[in-house]
């Protein structure tokens, strides 16, 4: 019971922070994005765009308050879950997206990786990139 506590006072925090940007690669066809969708991604189930091109996501670090806002917006799951899911997965061959360690960096993979997908704070310069969703 504390623990969901905690869990919804943080999240209650996350909701009054600023927004974030799902920003794609240029060559990505589709111009938005459901956060089904993007949990299909994140959860490496959802493989290619329309078109064929393959989804290339990209996640900030593990102990980063944008990657927790991210989780808890889109995968409702926190870091913690997502490591253990992804500890899981492992067994199976299935790998974690990739990860980089600033918007800046995140800007810069997803500019010039075809296909690639991620997501940084609202506020960053983002020409290069396609924005495909404004979360909260």
């Amino acid at each position: 019971m504390r623990a969901l506590l905690l869990l919804c006072l943080l999240f209650a925090q996350l909701v009054r922070a600023e927004g974030l940007l799902v920003i794609a690669s240029p060559q990505v066809s589709v111009d938005s994005v459901t956060n089904e969708e993007l949990a299909a991604i994140y959860l490496t189930q959802k493989k290619t765009w329309p078109g064929g091109l393959s989804v290339v996501p990209v996640n900030r670090e593990a102990a980063s308050r944008v990657r927790e806002r991210f989780s808890l917006t889109v995968l409702e799951r926190t870091p913690r879950e997502m490591a253990d899911y992804w500890n899981r997965l492992r067994f199976q061959g299935k790998l974690p997206p990739l990860v980089q360690t600033s918007d800046q960096a995140v800007l810069g993979f997803v500019r010039s990786v075809p296909g690639a997908v991620g997501y940084i704070e609202v506020g960053q310069a983002t020409t290069g990139v396609k924005i495909l969703k404004n979360l909260p």
